[in-house]
């Protein structure tokens, strides 16, 4: 499993960042809408579909409407927006669940809640990519993302005793969640301090790491929410040793949308 884990690694690793950081305009657009609709597939199963041609034509629709959203730019601040309410929403779902699990149990209110998930995240890195400092941007959110997980990891393990929220995963715990949040908030003071920003300046980065760490969180208990619903381990198998797209970039895709959001709002 470790030597899967490590190849399958490699190989990503390198389309990733040349993907994210080399592409611009269409090609990025295309190379994130691919993810996405890799990650719809994968979606359409956790939704209730086992068969592969209603899991192909979700997928395909996600993708039309990726296009969509592309050639009609005016419509991000409404996407964006969506995904505000929709991960403020998750976090209900999240700590009520299984009580309310009810209310979003039925194929179709799945389908919705995948698109929901999945095109904020592709409008989010778009709208982050136009920023002249975009490839900086997007590798800040990442390593707050991958900050917040090592950091939670490593305290969780050497402290956790609270559980998080026992009924979606039992393994996470508040400790963890402290852990992650302060390791990334010590990332974020450095950078601030190492590029000169004001005390008002790195006040308000600490506040949008602290929220998108917050939501990074949600973001990877609402996947192992529908993982746990639908009965399953791992949203797919593409990525040998690491399990699907979706389990890769959970936390990403309510982490983008909203570090998207908060850029728009400190430039306003």
């Amino acid at each position: 499993m470790l030597k899967q884990r490590i190849i399958t690694a490699l190989i990503l690793l390198p389309i990733a960042l040349c993907g994210f950081f080399l592409l611009e305009g269409s090609g990025f657009a295309l190379f994130i809408g691919l993810v996405v609709t890799l990650g719809a597939w994968e979606w359409a199963r956790l939704a209730g579909f086992s068969a592969q041609l209603p899991r192909v034509a979700y997928a395909a629709v996600v993708a039309a409407l990726a296009f969509l959203l592309y050639i009609l730019p005016d419509i991000a601040p409404w996407v964006l927006g969506a995904a505000v309410l929709w991960w403020a929403m998750a976090t209900f779902l999240v700590l009520t669940y299984p009580r309310t699990s009810g209310k979003w149990s039925s194929v179709a209110c799945k389908l919705v809640i995948g698109v929901l998930i999945l095109l904020p995240a592709w409008q989010g890195l778009v709208e982050i990519k136009r920023y002249p400092m975009g490839n900086w941007l997007i590798l800040a959110v990442m390593v707050l993302v991958w900050g917040a997980d090592i950091g939670a990891y490593f305290s969780g393990r050497a402290f956790g005793k609270r559980k998080l929220a026992p009924a979606v995963s039992p393994g996470k715990s508040w400790e963890g969640v402290y852990g992650g949040l302060a390791l990334t908030l010590v990332i974020a003071l450095v950078v601030g301090v190492v590029r000169g920003w004001s005390v008002k300046e790195i006040f308000l980065a600490l506040v949008a790491t602290a929220i998108v760490v917050f939501i990074s969180v949600v973001g990877d208990l609402t996947e192992s929410m529908f993982k746990r619903q639908a009965g399953i381990k791992d949203s797919s198998n593409l990525l040998p040793g690491h399990g699907g797209v979706l389990d890769r970039i959970d936390s990403l895709t309510a982490a983008i949308p909203i570090f998207a959001v908060l850029l728009w709002m400190t430039a306003s």
